[in-house]
Order: C-alpha cells, then sequence, then structure tokens
C-alpha cells in the first residue's frame, strides 16, 4: 500500500541509494518554496468572500495552456460526480472548438503565470464578452494579461511567482475553481500527513531508486498503461510534469498515454516483443458504479462472463497483462485506487510531485525551469511580426 486509500507495487528492479532519502528529508527541512502550495497552511491570495461571490455561476471557463489548466482539468475529471457545475476547458488553439459559438453568459478564469502565453491571450481575445464576469490569475507584474483585466476592471488572483505552472495544482490555480466546483480544497491537502507517513515515503525513495537504475539501462520511455478513462488528464498532467521538469540535457523520461484495455488491440503486441526501451505504470480505479453483463444474452462457451460487471472484466484483463509482463521480465509499477475522492487525487499530486523533483536532483537536472521551449515562443514572435 502507499496510502490507505491507493495500492502500490513498485517496479521488481530494486537499487538502493541512500542520497534519495537524504534529498527527500533535505527538500522537507529546507521548506522549498515550491511546496508551500501542497500544505495545508498554505495561504491563497484570494478570499473566502471572492469565492462567496463567483459561486453564483454555474457555467465557467477556464483559459490557460499547460500546467496553467491541467491539473484543474484532472481534478474536475476524476471527480466529475462531485460537482454540479459545467465548466469549459480552453486548453488549445482550436478553430473548429465548438466554444467559440457559445453565447452564453460564463465566468472566465483566465490563468497564466507570466501574463503573457500567446494561446492564453488569443483565446481570451476571441472569447470574452463584455456581459461575462472574468477573474485573472497571473503574476503581480506587468504583463499583457494583468494590463487586460486592469482595462475590463476584472478581479486579479495572484500567481505566486515561486510556483512554477506545472506545480501549481494545489495553489490558487487549482483550488480556485475547486472551491467553485464545491469540492473541499483542504482534503487535496495531504502533503503534512504524507511525509510522516513510513509506508509513502518508503514507497517513495524506493520508485525513484528503481526508476534511477531503469533509466541506467537505457529505459526512458514511460509508458502508462491506463485503465480509468477519467483519470486520462490526470495523467496529462503528469506527462507535462515529467516531460518538461526532466527533459534536459540529453536525458529525461517520455511520458505515453496508453487506454487500456482498448490498446490490447492496436499497441500491446509491440509492448510485449518490440524493443525492450521502456519502463510501464499500470493505473486502475475501483469504481462503485457496476454495470452487468445480462445473462440470458450470453452464447454457449462464454459462460464464464456470467454474473460479471465491467469493472470486473477489465480488472481482470490488468491483472492477465501484469502477469504477462512479470513472466516477459518487462519492468513496471502498479497504481490501484480504492477510493476516488479528494484526498486519494490530492496523495498522487504529492507523490508524482515529489517523484519528479527527485529524479531531477538525482539526474542533475533542474526541474523547475523549461529553457528549451523559450526558443520556439520566440520565433513565433518572429514569424508572426
Amino acid at each position: 500500500m502507499l496510502t490507505n486509500n491507493i495500492k502500490f507495487k513498485n517496479f521488481l528492479v530494486k537499487s538502493k541509494n541512500l542520497k534519495i532519502k537524504k534529498d527527500l528529508n533535505l527538500l522537507i527541512k529546507k521548506k522549498l518554496d515550491i511546496l508551500e502550495s501542497l500544505k495545508k497552511n498554505y495561504k491563497y491570495s484570494y478570499s473566502k468572500k471572492l469565492i462567496k461571490k463567483l459561486k453564483k455561476f454555474s457555467n465557467i471557463r477556464i483559459i490557460g495552456m499547460g500546467g496553467s489548466i491541467l491539473g484543474i482539468k484532472s481534478i474536475y475529471d476524476f471527480l466529475t460526480n462531485k460537482t454540479k457545475k459545467k465548466f469549459i476547458f480552453v486548453d488549445n488553439l482550436n478553430t473548429n472548438a465548438k466554444y467559440f459559438n457559445d453565447k452564453k453568459k460564463y465566468l472566465n478564469l483566465v490563468i497564466s503565470k507570466s501574463g503573457n502565453t500567446l494561446e492564453t491571450i488569443s483565446n481570451a481575445n476571441v472569447l470574452i464578452n463584455k456581459k461575462d464576469k472574468n477573474v485573472f490569475i497571473t503574476e503581480n507584474k506587468d504583463s499583457y494579461l494583468k494590463n487586460l483585466a486592469n482595462k475590463l476592471k476584472a478581479q486579479i488572483v495572484e500567481h505566486k511567482n515561486f510556483i512554477g505552472g506545472r506545480y501549481s495544482v494545489l495553489s490558487e490555480v487549482g483550488m480556485l475553481p475547486v472551491e467553485l466546483m464545491g469540492l473541499n480544497e483542504k482534503k487535496f491537502k495531504q502533503f503534512n500527513n504524507l511525509i510522516y507517513n513510513k509506508r509513502f515515503i518508503n514507497n517513495l525513495i524506493d520508485n525513484v531508486n528503481s526508476t534511477l537504475n531503469l533509466l541506467k539501462k537505457g529505459k526512458f520511455t514511460s509508458i502508462i498503461l491506463n485503465y480509468d478513462e477519467r483519470s486520462e488528464s490526470f495523467f496529462k498532467w503528469y506527462q507535462q510534469l515529467i516531460a518538461e521538469s526532466l527533459g534536459k540535457k540529453s536525458k529525461g523520461i517520455l511520458p505515453i498515454i496508453s487506454s487500456m484495455p482498448k490498446d490490447n488491440h492496436s499497441l500491446m503486441q509491440f509492448y510485449l516483443d518490440g524493443p525492450k526501451k521502456s519502463l510501464f505504470t499500470f493505473f486502475y480505479v475501483f469504481n462503485k458504479k457496476k454495470i452487468f453483463i445480462k445473462n440470458d444474452k450470453i452464447l454457449t462457451g462464454y459462460n464464464y462472463l456470467k454474473n460479471k460487471s465491467i469493472d470486473k472484466i477489465v480488472y481482470a484483463q490488468k491483472l492477465a497483462t501484469e502477469k504477462v509482463f512479470r513472466k516477459k521480465n518487462i519492468p513496471f509499477r502498479s497504481f490501484e485506487v480504492l477510493e476516488r475522492n479528494e484526498k486519494t487525487i490530492g496523495e498522487l499530486f504529492t507523490f508524482f510531485i515529489l517523484e519528479t523533483i527527485l529524479l531531477g536532483r538525482a539526474l542533475n537536472i533542474n526541474p523547475f525551469d523549461q529553457p528549451s521551449v523559450e526558443l520556439i515562443k520566440k520565433e513565433t514572435k518572429r514569424i508572426l511580426i
């Protein structure tokens, strides 16, 4: 077990590196700024009064890119049954998107740390109408979006400058929308509990050590075998976190999301018998809602499907795939979520953020910048000028 809510099986490839434990202890003792938002005593730059005022809106549109939107989208999809509010996520430049033709009144949450993100500026320019209510989450510095907010006389919520976008899910960026969803933001904050949980800490350290061992063996493609459709957005958040944080100096991990069990019929042959350059993560969520096979429609020879739920069939496929992976000596770890709630996804956010920072330190990489991405931004501006 990783926590009471999450079953965890680590890679079978073991490796002991005391430096990882020392690094983790150092991160906790030093009170690294970027980890502050994971803690329960983190002070948001918005007030309860603002939340109360914004809760009257039932149609909410979030406009952002990358880390500014992926975290909250993952929460919304993972816990969609717990909110009655309708959220629309504008997270790309897409001429054919339906939201461009939507004339309803919206609360727009426009999010960009720098305040100068080209895609966010473009979408905000097209989508914001006079009748809309607008709130901007951005750094307290001169920027396009801050100037636009002032022009519109819109509310500005400060995006703390010490929290990078992909690490911001438990800060204002994620928790203000969470409160509008009617979810309990305090339950997401599990850092204070987890750092004193020996089981969690030992699993985290073993996981980082095993991953480093596999990287040394040339296995840098990390394939997530995701058996829960509602967790796809969560792994898109994870994909950015790992790829953007560690993809530097010709090092890093390339995360790829594979939809299961669908990909048994397309990619599994490659996973099993292709080049052995990958490490795998199995991810499954136990659902309370059950859809059962209709026994009276089962044909002869398939009686083993009788009285089975769709979930049970999917879980059997997961277990079978793990068994085959084990026989073929393909490295994998496994997460099984027992409860779908705020606490569980908060624990997952904490685990993967700490994992990423520890891997960055071990690889001698700064996990908090993304210097090469700036090259494309500059080149795009030159072309448009």
